[in-house]
């Protein structure tokens, strides 16, 4: 049974993989759609493989994104092979946890010398390699960069910890909540992760104008933090970040690393496999300033998920900081061969190894090589279609196999064409965001790419951003002209948006929106009225606020104004830029009692778009009084909701009188 349904699923996979291209990238399904395709709980009775089997295409791949199809250009990329499938099916019917020599030695022994084969490809100084019997240095194979990371910053705090310990005469919890790392405010999220779960801070560094952390930069930082009594320890140099494939300055920051003592643990997650080729190697000088070292073949290469390759300096400092080694786990050979259980944050261990041996004999160093160039090459032929459009633009160098456009003007364009190529499932794409840019990423990321390819999803983009530009040109041309709006009501409503920096608005429910509007409905009675803690006050009925983007929070004028136009400016890039809603209030005369009733009838006398404006007052009630308004993302009442005496409630909206400093809450 089991050779029949391996065969079956074998020739499953290989239809799969050469049919990819004409499978919809990105699945159109909703969140539990599951559900109703499976029973509620587990069969009592064994099923037959034919029913297993054919689930799979019911079941499971109308969930499935396609990470091996030409138009998945999102992320980094996953990529797989037959030979690595082939190798990890091997491993898994082995089933052997390699954590100890003696718990499977082979396992133990082809990791350290595929570890030597790939580090000697990407060109690592030969401190790094298990050969080189002057050094405690080598590779071990770990889940991902992410663990690679946590590992690095985990033994960088125990030495620390250690080598402060006698010299400061503190414990090692005062001296661990004095630690620092750092990195640059490109590096990857797992970064961050590791930091919080092993309790150090963590600086966010500036990068410059090409996205890279530099050495003046770190320095600074390095030096305010000792001046305040806190430790510096620990610094993640990126080669190639998420966000736009840039590399940070490894020279500069490995000289202060040396200088300073600090542990310099480089993340090369993506751009690592690029090394293969010399002609990419430039970025890796300054590498023998760090301690260790990590990339994923997992991503470029061809070695299946999951498999980083992780290389360190001195081995000694993991074994100080992950050796626990209880009776049931030594072995005759303890101290003479590896153990890796103590490179790693588990105990327990795949054959991962055995599926990179695969790889590696099957291309070989110019098989990969040749790879490794031919997505480079498709990226650039991308850019260059993309640099022939006017329409967009290429915030950032293109450098391997990612290139980075948006389309030219506000961040919404970008977003809503996103949106829509996602929403089509032809093609699927990321953002990012670089120096408050929304951008779009568009990654080679399967093997099976051809010119073809690239030249039919940059026609499905091309086509898409024409009608998104139609439509905002529709939206333009809707949109009404100062003059002719009479609206007396006070609020202001703002459109959804989805941009990693403007306002998110999460309501479960029309009614949610009303649930606490009666903060704003009691301010609104109050401004009316005129009561600002005993500065007197009434609105003119010519006043007019149009909305635009800029930043959270801005004043709002509350006296007396000439026939002119104040703006209120909300975030740069959001949707709300995108809409020009103008609001006008009623008027008032200082001390004047009339209530908002009267809204209508002073709008009446008061009909005085050509006149000029009034003389100013010197009374001093009649002084500006600046309203400051922050817009929180909770709540916002739709534009034609009334309340009492025809005032409009706006909900979510912290109003602070500058001159009175009264406050007016939710």
């Amino acid at each position: 049974q089991f050779v029949f349904a391996g065969k079956e699923m074998v020739d499953y996979i290989a239809d799969y993989l050469e049919n990819i291209r004409s499978r919809r990238v990105f699945p159109d399904v909703k969140p539990g759609y599951m559900r109703d395709l499976l029973p509620d709980s587990a069969p009592t009775d064994g099923e037959q493989w034919d029913d297993i089997f054919q689930d799979i295409e019911r079941v499971i791949m109308p969930g499935i994104t396609h990470w091996q199809s030409p138009h998945m250009h999102a992320y980094f990329p996953a990529l797989n092979s037959f030979p690595s499938l082939l190798g990890d099916m091997l491993a898994n019917g082995i089933g052997c946890l390699g954590f100890t020599w003696a718990s499977s030695p082979a396992c133990t022994e082809l990791e350290t010398i595929v570890m030597d084969w790939l580090g000697k490809m990407i060109g690592l100084p030969s401190v790094f390699l298990h050969s080189n019997e002057q050094t405690m240095g080598g590779g071990v194979l770990q889940t991902t960069a992410s663990n690679a990371t946590f590992v690095s910053l985990l033994a960088a705090r125990s030495e620390a910890i250690r080598r402060h310990k006698n010299s400061l005469q503190l414990d090692d919890a005062e001296i661990n909540a004095r630690l620092v790392a750092y990195c640059s405010d490109q590096a990857h999220s797992s970064v961050e992760k590791a930091t919080l779960i092993g309790l150090v801070k963590l600086r966010l560094l500036n990068s410059d104008d090409d996205l890279s952390l530099r050495g003046h930069t770190l320095q600074e930082a390095v030096d305010r933090d000792r001046e305040a009594g806190l430790i510096p320890f620990f610094v993640c140099a990126t080669l190639g970040t998420t966000g736009a494939c840039a590399f940070d300055n490894l020279k500069e920051l490995g000289d202060i690393c040396d200088s300073e003592g600090l542990w310099m643990h480089i993340d090369a997650a993506y751009a690592g496999t690029a090394f293969i080729c010399p002609e990419y190697r430039q970025y890796m000088v300054g590498i023998e300033h760090a301690q260790t070292f990590a990339f994923n073949p997992s991503k470029w290469m061809m070695v299946h998920f999951d498999c980083t390759a992780m290389w360190v300096k001195n081995s000694g400092a993991l074994h100080r900081t992950f050796n626990v080694d209880p009776l049931y786990l030594k072995h005759e050979n303890s101290g003479a061969a590896i153990d890796y259980m103590h490179w790693q944050i588990p105990l327990s261990r795949r054959f991962r190894a055995l599926k990179m041996w695969f790889v590696l004999r099957s291309f070989g160093v110019e098989g990969i090589q040749k790879h490794i160039r031919e997505g480079v090459r498709l990226a650039g032929m991308f850019e260059n279609m993309i640099r022939k459009d006017k329409r967009f633009e290429i915030p950032a160098k293109r450098i391997l196999g990612m290139v980075v456009f948006r389309l030219q003007g506000d961040n919404s364009l970008t977003e809503t064409l996103l949106k829509r190529l996602n929403r089509s499932g032809k093609i699927h794409m990321v953002p990012a965001a670089l120096k408050e840019k929304y951008v779009i990423r568009f990654t080679v990321t399967s093997q099976y790419t051809t010119n073809s390819d690239i030249a039919r999803d940059w026609k499905i983009i091309q086509d898409c951003a024409s009608k998104v530009l139609a439509d905002e040109q529709i939206v333009r041309r809707r949109r009404p002209r100062i003059g002719s709006l009479r609206r007396k009501d006070f609020g202001m409503s703002l459109i959804l948006s989805n941009v990693p920096f403007s306002p998110k608005f999460i309501n479960g429910s029309f009614a949610a929106l009303f649930d606490n509007s009666n903060g704003m409905v009691e301010f609104a009675k109050e401004l009316t009225t005129g009561d600002f803690n005993g500065h007197a006050i009434r609105l003119s009925p010519r006043r007019r606020i149009k909305l635009k983007d800029a930043s959270k929070q801005q004043s709002l004028d509350c006296a007396p104004l000439s026939p002119r136009h104040e703006s209120l400016r909300f975030k740069q890039g959001s949707l709300d830029s995108k809409i020009d809603d103008i609001l006008e209030s009623s008027s008032y005369e200082s001390g004047s009692q009339t209530n908002m009733q009267n809204g209508e009838e002073a709008l009446d006398e008061n009909e005085n778009d050509g006149r000029a404006a009034p003389e100013s007052d010197t009374n001093p009630s009649n002084r500006k009084q600046k309203v400051v308004i922050n817009l929180k993302p909770s709540m916002i009442l739709p534009s034609n909701r009334k309340v009492d005496n025809g005032v409009q409630a706006v909900n979510g909206m912290h109003l602070i009188c500058k001159s009175c400093g009264r406050s007016f809450e939710d």
